[in-house]
C-alpha cells in the first residue's frame, strides 16, 4: 500500500500530460490562423479527435510493450530493424526542425524588447541561431538541471493562455469575430486543410505520455485515460484561447503580429501587462527549447546505442549529458535556420511547421501499426483487439489527411528525406545480418 501511495494518480498524470503538451506550441498559432480567418478554427475539431486517437494508441503500446525506445521500438515490432532506424531518423529530424521553429517563436516575442531582431531576415536568423546555441550550452549541465528549469518555465505559456481562455470572454465582441470569420472568402475545406499542420503542431509531444507508466497507479487503466483526458484538456485550452482572441483583436492586426498573446493582453489591460506576457512567453520558449534540445540529443543517443547512428552520439559527460551529440545537433539546426531564412517570423515558422509535421507523421504511422503486432504478442482479448484497432484506424486516417494537408512542398521535402534515410540504412544494414559472411554461399564467376 505504501508503494502505491508513492505513485502518480490519474489526476496527477493527466495534469502532467497536459502541461507537457502545451509547452510553446501555441504562442504563434493565433497569428498564423488569422491569416486565413477564424474559419480555420474548425480544424481544431479534426485535430483534437485525431490527436486523442493517436495518444490513446501510443498509451496502449506502452501498456503492452515493455521495451525501451518509444516510437522506434513500437515500429520495430511490425517493421523490423529498418523500421527502427527510419523512425528514429525521421523523428530526430522532426525534433531538430521543431526546435528551430520554437526558437523563431521566442525571437518573435523578443522583437518588442529588442526591435533590431525584427528589422530583417539577417537579424531574425542571428537571434534564432543564438538562442539555439544558448539552450544547447545550458544543457551541458545534465538532465537534472534541464528538468527543473522546464517544469518552471512552461507555466510562462500555460498561465496567460489558459487565463485568456477564461477571462477573455468578458472582452469578446461578436462583430469583431464575425468580421474575422472568412476575410479571404476561401472554401471551408481549404481553410481546414491549410490549418491542420498548425493545429497538429500544438499537439506534437503527446507520444511521450506513456513513458511514465512505471510510476503510475494501475497503469493499464490510468495511462490510456490520462492520455485521453490530458489531450482533451490541452484541446479545450487551445480552442478557447484561439477563438476568444479572434473576437478581441481585429483580424488584420492579429495576422501581422509577432506576439499575438502579448498583443491581446495589452489591449485588454495595459501595454505593461502585454510586455509581461511577452517576457513570460520568451521564458517558456527558452525552457521548452531547453528540454527539446536534450530530447533531441537523447533520441540520437538511443539510436546510436542500437548501432544505427554514429558512435559520437553515445558519448556522455560526467554529468550524463551527450555534449558531442548536442554540438552536432546544434550545427544541424544552424544549417536549417540558414536554409529557411526569412524577414518574417510568422512565414518562417509556418514553413518549418509543415516539414516538422510531415517528418513526425510518418513515424506516427509506423509506430501505430506496431500496435497490431504488440497486441498479438500480448495475447489481448478479442474485445480489446477490436476496440484498439478501431481507434488505430481513426488515428491513421487523421495522419493520412494531415500529411495531405501539409501540402506538396512539405510532403516532397519529407519524401526526399525519407529516401535518403533508406540509403543511410543500407550502409549499416550488414550489422544486423544474422549469419557472418564466411557462412554465406559464394558464387564464383564463370
Amino acid at each position: 500500500m505504501a508503494e502505491s501511495s508513492k505513485k502518480m494518480s490519474l489526476m496527477g498524470l493527466t495534469t502532467l500530460v497536459t502541461v507537457n503538451m502545451m509547452g510553446s506550441g501555441i504562442i504563434m498559432l493565433p497569428t498564423n490562423m488569422a491569416q486565413l480567418g477564424a474559419v480555420s478554427l474548425l480544424s481544431w475539431i479534426f485535430t483534437a479527435i485525431g490527436s486523442m486517437a493517436i495518444a490513446y494508441c501510443f498509451a496502449q503500446c506502452g501498456v503492452f510493450c515493455a521495451r525501451s525506445g518509444g516510437l522506434s521500438a513500437y515500429t520495430e515490432e511490425a517493421h523490423a530493424k529498418s523500421g527502427f532506424f527510419l523512425c528514429s531518423y525521421l523523428y530526430f529530424l522532426s525534433l531538430a526542425i521543431a526546435n528551430v521553429a520554437v526558437a523563431i517563436s521566442a525571437v518573435g516575442y523578443l522583437t518588442s524588447f529588442i526591435p533590431w531582431l525584427g528589422s530583417g531576415a539577417v537579424p531574425l536568423c542571428i537571434g534564432t541561431i543564438a538562442l539555439i546555441w544558448l539552450t544547447i550550452l545550458a544543457n551541458f549541465g545534465g538532465p537534472s538541471i534541464t528538468g527543473r528549469l522546464g517544469t518552471i518555465t512552461v507555466w510562462g505559456v500555460i498561465i496567460p493562455v489558459a487565463g485568456l481562455s477564461v477571462i477573455g470572454w468578458f472582452w469578446f465582441k461578436t462583430d469583431v469575430f464575425a468580421a474575422a470569420w472568412n476575410p479571404n472568402n476561401i472554401a471551408l475545406s481549404e481553410a481546414i486543410g491549410k490549418t491542420i499542420p498548425l493545429t497538429l503542431w500544438a499537439f506534437l509531444g503527446m507520444e511521450s505520455a506513456a513513458q511514465a507508466s512505471d510510476a503510475v497507479e494501475d497503469p493499464k487503466r490510468n495511462v490510456p485515460l490520462a492520455c485521453l483526458f490530458g489531450t482533451l484538456g490541452a484541446a479545450v485550452v487551445y480552442i478557447l484561447s484561439t477563438t476568444v482572441i479572434q473576437g478581441i483583436v481585429p483580424n488584420a492586426e492579429l495576422a501581422n503580429s509577432s506576439a499575438p498573446f502579448a498583443l491581446v493582453y495589452a489591449q485588454i489591460f495595459h501595454p505593461a501587462i502585454g510586455n509581461l506576457v511577452m517576457a513570460l512567453a520568451v521564458m517558456a520558449c527558452v525552457g521548452s527549447l531547453l528540454g527539446w534540445q536534450f530530447t533531441l540529443a537523447q533520441t540520437a543517443k538511443m539510436t546510436a546505442d542500437q548501432g544505427m547512428f554514429m558512435k559520437l552520439f553515445s558519448k556522455v559527460s560526467a554529468k550524463n549529458a551527450p555534449i558531442i551529440g548536442m554540438i552536432v545537433c546544434g550545427v544541424l539546426q544552424t544549417l536549417m535556420a540558414l536554409s529557411t531564412i526569412s524577414p518574417n517570423a510568422s512565414a518562417q515558422f509556418g514553413k518549418l511547421v509543415g516539414l516538422a509535421a510531415v517528418t513526425n507523421l510518418i513515424p506516427y504511422v509506423t509506430a501505430l501499426t506496431g500496435l497490431l503486432v504488440i497486441m498479438y504478442k500480448a495475447g489481448v482479448s478479442p474485445a480489446v483487439y477490436g476496440r484498439n484497432t478501431a481507434v488505430l484506424l481513426v488515428a491513421c486516417i487523421y495522419c493520412f489527411y494531415a500529411l495531405y494537408a501539409c501540402g506538396k512542398d512539405a510532403v516532397f521535402g519529407g519524401t526526399i528525406v525519407l529516401a535518403i534515410g533508406y540509403l543511410l540504412y543500407g550502409f549499416i544494414a550488414k550489422r544486423f545480418v544474422d549469419e557472418p559472411p564466411s557462412s554465406l554461399a559464394r558464387v564464383d564467376k564463370p
